[in-house]
């Protein structure tokens, strides 16, 4: 069978491609000379499947899309603190070649090129000559992508022909003392880092990387940490397409960054990236039909970061009342056994849905001397709602319970409750009922020490 994604895809870009309006970069010769009706889109989930329609083989220079990447990589060499210190993240509601800087010098976000030639120049060390930082540039890139990229050497000296914009900002730069660097030395290793040669599929990958929490889909290599994408993706979403960043996140709603080839990126953490590519640019370097299919993709798939589904109303699915199995022994010596509350868990859980089971459980008795959570059903929980969990745990456990976890997946991996807390982890219910518990063994021993010393 035929995917529908493909279908829709193959729709959508019909649909979307009509019109000539805007037209391929001029201030760049060799981006004027690109055929402007070239068009495609690619769609690539967080487990590695890659969906395209139109030409999306079709390899263009990556520009301002290297952004958010070389930021990323800045921050995971150089830290928060020190990236932050020299680059600011508010949006600048300005062009992306405007030469402007903060009250305290500093660009106002690593999106417009004042940013982007900042963060290059921090990439790696200070002491780094220029061949190491572009290595790490595009060997970081290229992870991104999933396959080894390559600069088009004549679009970089097209650039680098007409660079004289970038080049009175860098010096700007330099005379506030944002970077030590030669402005020239950074200005040619951006431009390279921005002549990158990426087709649609690369960047869909690049995005869903980013999508990922840093993970590449098809390699499985970790590029960056998760905490380096959340910023990435922040600042996305507030400064990615320039002086349209508020009309972009009201009608498309996803973190996205544009190049002035045609290129256009969106991520939306755990599920997508999307890239499409069409040289005809809008009054902004924004690709023109590219906006316009993200804000038809975003109608239709309702992909805006605003669009939460609500919450399971249903958390605890049921309650039922399991009796564990007694040895031959036990039975033999007239042990009773013991009850274990289960609570059946289901759904990915946050902070509303764990306040659900954490609302539970204040409110109720429980007569049982052992309680389970039993979280097959639990898709996934993120980090709050697994601490609440295992508070619920540890409160349990320091009012005398038996606390046993039924997670089969992992969904929370080596289990910690804190001090004074204590759960034991099983696959399933028959484990449950099967669990010797330690103290109801020291209890066995200890009836039989009486019997004894009563002889």
């Amino acid at each position: 069978m035929k995917s529908m994604v493909t279908d829709y895809l193959d729709e959508v870009l019909e649909d979307v491609r009509p019109g000539d309006r805007g037209a391929p970069a001029s201030y760049i010769p060799e981006l004027a000379n690109v055929d402007p009706e070239r068009f495609g889109v690619s769609l690539a989930t967080i487990d590695g499947k890659v969906y395209g329609s139109g030409d999306t083989e079709t390899e263009f220079t990556i520009q301002s899309i290297a952004k958010p990447f070389v930021y990323a990589l800045a921050l995971e060499d150089r830290g928060f603190r020190d990236v932050l210190k020299r680059v600011s993240v508010e949006p600048s509601g300005e062009a992306f070649n405007e030469v402007s800087l903060d009250e305290e010098g500093r660009p106002l976000n690593p999106m417009i090129n004042a940013g982007a030639l900042t963060t290059h120049s921090l990439v790696g060390g200070d002491d780094w000559t220029q061949g190491q930082r572009l290595q790490r540039i595009i060997d970081g890139l290229s992870a991104f992508a999933g396959r080894r990229l390559q600069v088009d050497e004549r679009v970089c000296g097209s650039e680098l022909d007409h660079a004289h914009r970038n080049l009175s900002i860098a010096h700007m730069l330099r005379s506030y003392d944002i970077f030590p660097q030669d402005p020239r030395v950074i200005v040619e290793g951006y431009t390279r880092s921005c002549s990158l040669l990426v087709s649609t599929r690369d960047l869909a990958i690049m995005a869903a990387t980013l999508a990922n929490k840093g993970i590449n889909p098809i390699t499985g290599e970790k590029v960056v940490s998760g905490r380096v994408v959340r910023q990435v993706l922040s600042v996305m979403t507030t400064c990615g397409m320039y002086d349209a960043a508020g009309d972009w996140v009201t009608q498309v709603g996803i973190p996205a960054k544009s190049g002035v080839a045609g290129g256009l990126i969106g991520a939306l953490p755990g599920q997508i990236g999307v890239a499409t590519f069409s040289p005809r640019l809008d009054e902004h370097g924004n690709s023109v039909r590219g906006v316009r299919l993200f804000e038809r993709m975003s109608r239709d798939m309702g992909i805006h970061l605003m669009e939460v589904p609500p919450s399971v109303q249903t958390v605890i699915r049921n309650t039922t009342v399991l009796v564990q199995d007694l040895t031959d022994d036990e039975k033999s010596q007239g042990v009773k056994p013991q009850k274990i509350k289960v609570y059946s868990i289901q759904g990915s859980l946050r902070f509303a849905g764990a306040e659900k089971i954490v609302r539970e459980f204040s409110s109720t008795t429980i007569k049982e001397p052992a309680v389970a959570l039993d979280l097959t059903d639990v898709h996934a929980l993120d980090g709050v709602a697994r601490r609440m969990i295992l508070e619920v745990a540890r409160r349990l456990t320091l009012d005398g319970k038996r606390v046993y976890l039924i997670d089969p997946a992992d969904v929370i991996p080596k289990p910690d409750p804190g001090d004074g807390g204590q759960v034991i982890v099983v696959q399933d219910r028959a484990e449950l009922r099967a669990h010797q518990p330690e103290k109801r063994k020291k209890g066995k021993k200890g009836k039989s020490a009486k019997k004894g010393k009563k002889k």
